[in-house]
């Protein structure tokens, strides 16, 4: 038998996309882990629409499926949460719209499996296919060439929407994240390969969301503002050392 994983789902009023995603994740879960106790966990951010009660629905339709609600918005906040409470051997999260293919889950778990603390896709590295506007391409490159100029950190693609650690890593990191919201993935992997943690990043398949809910603008102000912090503030230090196996 494998190591157990919860996949978070972090929602922000998507009851109408959340359906589609619980299906196919589901499926795609039970044909290509099927030696991998699994469990999807709706990480519900203070949305205000049906999601609560289309999360029931979908709890009673799929085994494996479980609702987590906070009341405060934030996908940060949704994951620390989500990560703290599980038992899993495993914690990562994908986007509701599953825009990264669903393909390169198993290799993100096998590389942890082999010894990794913390596997991420990326659209950045060589091998990756991405559809997206020429304004998201651009965005993306800067930032990512941003937090490599000041950090010299190994990973290229800080901020995909796909994620895998090990239990051990996340319960080190996340409680040294100060970040709640888009920044969150930045600050995690910041911290984490500061401290030594072993990052493994996969090429993905990635198209964009044309109903995608990020500001961007707001969103860049937001990552300029956590980089300065950690630039010029310090990034903080595992309390204790790390293993990189499976506890």
């Amino acid at each position: 038998m494998g190591p157990s994983v919860d996949i978070v789902i972090p929602v922000l009023n998507e009851e109408n996309s959340l359906p589609g995603c619980v299906m196919e994740l589901s499926g795609f879960l039970e044909e290509k882990l099927p030696n991998n106790p699994w469990r999807i966990v709706i990480a519900d951010n203070g949305s205000t629409d049906n999601t609560s009660s289309v999360s029931d629905l979908l709890i009673s339709k799929y085994p494996g499926v479980s609702y987590l609600h906070l009341p405060q918005k934030g996908r940060g906040r949704a994951l620390r949460n989500a990560w703290m409470e599980s038992n899993a051997d495993l914690v990562g999260y994908m986007d509701v719209d599953l825009s990264t293919r669903l393909t390169a889950l198993p290799l993100l778990i096998g590389s942890i499996e082999e010894g990794c603390d913390i596997a991420i896709g990326s659209r950045l590295r060589r091998g990756s296919k991405t559809k997206r506007t020429l304004k998201r391409e651009i965005v993306s490159r800067s930032y990512n060439l941003l937090v490599k100029s000041l950090f010299w950190v190994p990973f290229a693609d800080a901020q995909c929407g796909f994620k895998v650690m090990t239990k051990h890593a996340a319960k080190m990191i996340v409680p040294l994240v100060e970040n709640n919201h888009w920044f969150f993935d930045t600050e995690l992997l910041l911290i984490a390969a500061k401290n030594g943690f072993k990052i493994c990043e996969m090429p993905v398949e990635w198209v964009e969301d044309k109903d995608s809910r990020v500001k961007i603008l707001q969103t860049a102000c937001e990552d300029l503002k956590g980089l300065l912090r950690l630039r010029f503030g310090g990034i903080p230090s595992v309390p204790i050392h790390k293993t990189s196996s499976l506890e």
